[in-house]
């Protein structure tokens, strides 16, 4: 049987992560499939603020930044695969492993963040992890997620 598409727009990334500018770094989810996999676009450009000091005369899109995409893209997972999910729940970074750059991100490319469900134990769970440009892997890394309420 194949998947019905699922796709989320900004509005329903904001209704879900309490993140906002700069620190939103998810523009669009094309597909997920709760409880297995997602799939989000970030679209790199130019003019944010981190490429006035990273670096002035060679723009590179930092890597703690990717891995920060990645992570909101896990949790956007997490919270379309729990039902009945509590108003006041996060999902926070509880790790990260295994974490490998290949090569820079650039103003204008798009990253195309690709997240794959692991395991859950006691509230944390694992996610595979993969940003991709233009088809080539710009980074991979394991990252855990704690759910929590606050």
């Amino acid at each position: 049987m194949a998947n019905e598409l699922n796709s989320l727009d900004i509005q329903d990334i904001l209704s879900l992560l309490p993140h906002r500018y700069p620190m939103l770094l998810v523009d669009r989810v094309l597909d997920y499939t709760p409880g297995e996999s997602l799939h989000a676009i970030k679209n790199v450009t130019v003019n944010e603020p981190i490429f006035t000091g990273h670096f002035p005369n060679q723009p590179i899109f930092p890597g703690v930044l990717i891995l920060e995409a990645m992570a909101q893209a896990t949790g956007l997972l997490g919270f379309k695969t729990v039902e009945n999910r509590s108003e006041n729940e996060l999902y926070l970074f509880a790790a990260i492993d295994n974490a490998r750059f290949k090569q820079p991100v650039l103003p204008g490319d798009t990253m195309h963040l690709h997240v794959e469900f692991v395991k859950e134990r006691r509230n944390i769970w694992k996610f595979a992890a993969e940003a991709k440009v233009d088809g080539k892997v710009v980074c991979t890394a394991e990252i855990m997620c704690a759910r929590r309420e606050f």
